[in-house]
């Protein structure tokens, strides 16, 4: 075993380089720091997408307020991050560009699925360049289209993505995935999704579960437009979501 692992060290030590199996080692790596990154979850429902997301705050000092995981990148468009938020804010900001530079060319809001091509590109070329890392980030891109349909995408750091109808990513994913596969439903409401969604959360944090340290937006397919779930909402739901069961 120890050769083995030995022989596989020098497959690591750059992203251009295969292994024997076929592996990209860096790669697999920056999966496995989304896996150790905060969870977040979207949702499409009939009525609009919606995110909420585990900010993790970890020390009592630090203003919860201050933290962003949850990103606007157009008024139709949203996000949210596991993994390094800093390459998570350098995707979004390039997003928010590309959003601008469509809505000044066209006179039209862009469509979730050009967002996320762009930015899954970025992501492929830090696989096969020399000198370059992985972004060591999965974001869960969703929105209204132009169309007035619903949609959200998970990329991970490959470039790789995925249209879904409910996603979770980072380390709660397996507990809350479980939770959605006997809980959702396509036809649930922006509301039923956020107390879902809170109380997964609250289930799978535990002890160290705080209205604080969760985050939540959604975008409405009426209105189009990116909005934040206030703390007093969320509260709300949580207690509704108690007594539901």
């Amino acid at each position: 075993m120890q050769p083995m692992q030995h022989q596989m060290m020098g497959y690591d030590r750059a992203i251009t380089m295969f292994s024997p199996d076929g592996r990209l080692l860096q790669v697999e790596y920056a999966k496995k720091t989304v896996k150790q990154g905060s969870t977040a979850i979207g949702m499409v429902c009939q009525d609009g997408v919606i995110f909420v997301t585990d900010k993790r705050i970890v020390d009592k000092f630090i203003v919860a307020e201050a933290v962003e995981k949850i990103f606007q990148i157009d008024d139709n468009i949203g996000a949210t991050a596991s993994g390094i938020l800093s390459d998570a804010r350098v995707l979004v900001e390039r997003a928010q560009q590309s959003a601008q530079q469509h809505k000044i060319t066209y006179d039209t809001e862009i469509d979730v699925s050009t967002i996320v091509k762009e930015m899954c590109s970025l992501k492929q070329i830090c696989t096969q360049s020399g000198g370059l890392r992985p972004f060591g980030v999965s974001l869960l891109v969703g929105g209204i289209n132009p169309d007035g349909t619903p949609s959200l995408f998970e990329t991970d750091p490959t470039g790789i993505f995925f249209q879904y109808y409910v996603c979770v990513i980072g380390e709660g994913e397996s507990e809350v995935e479980e939770i959605m596969q006997k809980k959702y439903s396509r036809d649930i409401t922006m509301e039923d999704g956020l107390k879902l969604c809170v109380a997964a959360l609250n289930k799978v944090i535990g002890k160290e579960f705080s209205i604080d340290r969760i985050d939540a937006a959604l975008i409405s397919i009426k209105e189009k437009k990116f909005t934040k779930v206030s703390k007093v909402k969320l509260e709300k739901l949580l207690k509704e979501a108690k007594k539901k069961g």
